[in-house]
């Protein structure tokens, strides 16, 4: 009886690590960063910015709006972040570990480079 009560309380310890998934981050290199423009003729304060990120073979392109007015972005092309792609978003973390999601408004498989031999 002793055995069979242990061994329930292993597999129930166990089983709950099989039915969560696991959120895996990648690597992604912002390749490009331009000012996001807009259909509408009226002019916003926020600035936005189309961030081009590759991500394996793929290459996303997001909305990307600073908040308050930061413009440091348009400098960050080249720059690598681990990311988590979704159906719809991509989340990344900030310096300070705050956890942010961005839109993606395109994505293509990324061209490959051609290697010499």
């Amino acid at each position: 009886m002793l055995r069979l009560v242990s061994l329930l309380c292993i597999l129930l310890t166990v089983f709950p690590a099989f039915g969560q998934s696991t959120s895996k981050y990648q690597v992604g290199t912002i390749t490009e960063v331009k000012v996001h423009q807009t259909a509408g003729s009226g002019a916003s304060d926020a600035a936005s910015y189309d961030v081009s990120v590759k991500v394996g073979d793929t290459m996303y392109v997001v909305l990307y709006t600073p908040p308050l007015g930061e413009e440091t972005v348009k400098y960050s092309a080249g720059r690598d972040l681990l990311v988590l792609v979704g159906k719809r978003t991509i989340r990344y973390n900030d310096i300070l570990g705050q956890s942010f999601e961005v839109p993606i408004e395109s994505q293509k498989t990324a061209a490959k480079a051609k290697q010499s031999k």
